[in-house]
């Protein structure tokens, strides 16, 4: 790119930009709270924070929540469905499983109400043969009925349609000459898998957030072609990769998990120059903390991902694992007498009671001002307010001081985020000593370090930005598109050719999408992996593969070492069987210059502490030298117990860890066992 090129990512709290100029190497920031319901005010307002001129961009790519928030908080359009005769209840049946896997209660609110799910008379087998052929008329009746009803968007969805998909291509037709407008998602073209449940709720979240997310987008275009944007603009997916926001609305699914996906990115991508491939990714923002695992410098993605309970999203996306703590995660003494944090915020509005604008509820972030970790003169009178209500809320219904109160805080959120990062490493077969602990959002670093004690990760490594990583990762993502196809056969009966040709037509349709968009490419690569599985058993593992002409003898091995590397048992006795077909193609793009986000003008040449004051450690109150990250040398070499602020952000070191850096301007912290 010649022009400037421009990162912005909406959180749950703050909107996050970084322009890139890569001619000059130049970096522009800006972080601003989020504008709710609408994030459309709050991305401009970024901009102008920046003092950018939207007419000298050549490129914006942004990270939106709006699909993710309308989907948590079921805010969707309305939206119905017509499926095969019998299988109206579907979404609501799922996989048996309860809110409350140990208890009788727990509430369950299907995407679909029952009486905008309708059905036809059509049945395919599971070989794609025609047991009932489509009733037309009964399916025109159903659509007029759901467009009467007031409709918005319309699900297709019928069984065995991703083995034939002639009778949900010809309803789609139908359907086109009778619904209102272009909002009719078909379920096997999205997603052409078994499973008629995932690829039913699946189907149904993109209908029920298309409108939705076409609006924004739409409004948001609108609003920056007026102020003199003339490009593309490009949305992130939730796989990691982006896509045209002319394009995004319809498979608009996808950008479900959007945000989280490019902090994973921005990892990637800085790991990689840091040398540092295996991270554990640590995001601990105002309202959430989402952690994901990176092996060998390769984002973790899976189509497997429940972003709720009953809510399976089987598209590819990166595999992020959220818990509610989060800066303004609120703290509260309940009826038993036991602590409890989160998973309720504060959010950014009326936020912490340290903010000053109105909070009444203590907060981590309240925790963290009463331990020292956040400097009490910048809060002026909200400081004593929450220091007051820590000691009113949490200390005095538990017979503690104000600091322990405020300890047991943070400690209580330092186990919630460890348990998450448990989830993505040992749950899975990983050692986390064998990891780096990457913090970022605008809290992370304020605990990464106590984190990565209890987890026994070595070092910490901390982005030049923390706080506006995720908008970072917009920036260095690439265009991706995944693919898969079932075919559900044992291996020993899989037609090889069949096989290489579905490989081979998912990467000749990744190539011409990417061909599609006007955005310069350096190369593009393609990745092939099967969803295996012993006959028998459910539960799939994926298996990455040489090439595109993987032979039968190659599958069978690599499922074998997969299945003992997950499980550490071999099972020759038992036929392996291919469920699925997958192919990533991804173009990537011309690699940025990171070393630029921290100015090299006002490096000073040693590290020297702007000030002191005590923070509260292990149950004491210790002098600590506070530091200013942006004059720090490049290659500092200190010694905690410190304090390392910047403009996004806090690093707390431990006493007995050492820091130092890298050339980009990394902070890396080796923690003490």
């Amino acid at each position: 790119m010649a022009g400037l090129v421009a990162g912005v990512d909406v959180g749950g709290t703050f909107t996050d930009l970084v322009i890139f100029d890569p001619a000059s190497g130049g970096v522009r920031l800006a972080k601003v709270p989020t504008s709710l319901p609408n994030q459309a005010p709050g991305v401009l307002a970024a901009f102008e924070a920046a003092g950018a001129d939207l007419a000298d961009l050549d490129l914006i790519v942004h990270g939106t929540t709006t699909t993710t928030n309308a989907v948590l908080e079921r805010q969707l359009a309305k939206t119905g469905i017509i499926t095969t005769a019998g299988f109206r209840d579907v979404l609501e049946l799922g996989r048996r499983t309860r809110p409350q896997a140990y208890g009788m209660s727990g509430r369950f609110v299907p995407i679909i109400p029952r009486n905008l799910r309708l059905e036809v008379p059509e049945r395919m087998d599971a070989r794609g043969r025609v047991v009932t052929p489509l009733d037309e008329a009964a399916l025109r009746a159903a659509v007029g009925t759901l467009r009467d009803e007031g409709c918005e968007a319309l699900v297709i969805h019928f069984l065995h349609a991703y083995a034939n998909p002639a009778h949900e291509l010809r309803a789609g037709e139908i359907a086109a000459g009778l619904w209102p407008n272009g909002y009719i998602t078909l379920g096997h073209a999205l997603l052409s898998e078994a499973r008629e449940y995932e690829r039913g709720v699946t189907a149904a979240v993109n209908a029920s957030v298309q409108p939705i997310l076409e609006r924004y987008i739409a409004r948001l275009a609108g609003e920056l072609k007026a102020r003199g944007y003339t490009r593309d603009l490009l949305v992130m997916n939730g796989n990691g990769g982006m896509v045209s926001a002319a394009h995004v609305a319809r498979e608009a699914v996808k950008t479900v998990m959007s945000g989280p996906a490019s902090g994973v990115m921005a990892a990637v991508a800085t790991g990689r120059r840091a040398g540092m491939p295996n991270l554990l990714t640590y995001d601990m923002g105002g309202t959430s903390t989402d952690v994901a695992m990176i092996r060998g410098g390769v984002a973790p993605v899976s189509n497997e991902i429940e972003v709720e309970y009953a809510m399976p999203i089987h598209v590819p996306m990166v595999d992020v694992r959220t818990v509610g703590a989060g800066g303004g995660s609120i703290a509260r003494v309940d009826e038993s007498g036991m602590l409890r944090v989160g998973p309720e915020s504060a959010g950014s509005t009326p936020g912490p009671v340290c903010y000053g604008r109105g909070g009444t509820r203590v907060t981590i972030s309240d925790a963290n001002l009463v331990l020292g970790r956040l400097p009490a003169a910048r809060f002026g009178q909200a400081a004593d307010a929450a220091r007051a209500a820590m000691a009113e809320q949490i200390g005095k219904p538990l017979g503690l001081s104000v600091e322990a109160a405020a300890e047991a805080v943070v400690r209580i959120a330092n186990t919630h985020m460890a348990g998450a990062v448990r989830m993505v490493s040992i749950s899975l077969g990983a050692d986390p000593r064998d990891f780096a602990l990457f913090a970022f959002g605008g809290a992370g670093p304020l605990h990464a370090v106590a984190l990565a004690r209890e987890l026994s990760v070595p070092k910490v490594l901390v982005p030049a930005r923390p706080g506006i990583t995720n908008a970072l990762g917009c920036v260095v993502a690439d265009l991706r598109h995944d693919f898969v196809r079932t075919l559900n056969r044992p291996l020993d009966a899989l037609d090889m050719a069949e096989a290489h040709g579905v490989l081979a037509a998912q990467e000749a349709e990744g190539r011409r999408l990417i061909a599609e968009e006007r955005i310069e490419v350096r190369d593009i690569r393609a990745e092939y992996t099967a969803d295996m599985q012993f006959v028998g058993q459910t539960h799939l593992l994926r298996v990455a593969l040489p090439s595109a002409t993987p032979t039968r003898d190659q599958l069978q091995c690599l499922f074998e070492a997969a299945y003992h590397a997950r499980f550490k048992v071999e099972l020759p006795e038992i036929r392996a069987s291919v469920m699925n077909l997958n192919v990533s193609v991804t173009g990537r793009r011309a690699e940025l210059d990171l070393s630029r986000l921290i100015d090299p003008v006002g490096r000073r040449a040693t590290a020297e502490p702007q000030a002191t004051r005590p923070v509260w450690f292990a149950g004491a109150w210790v002098e600590t030298p506070v530091y200013w990250r942006d004059h720090l040398p490049l290659a500092p070499d200190l010694t905690g117990p410190a304090i390392i602020e910047q403009m996004d952000t806090t690093l707390v070191v431990d006493p007995g860890c050492r820091v130092t850096g890298d050339a980009d301007g990394n902070l890396i912290v080796g923690v003490e066992a």
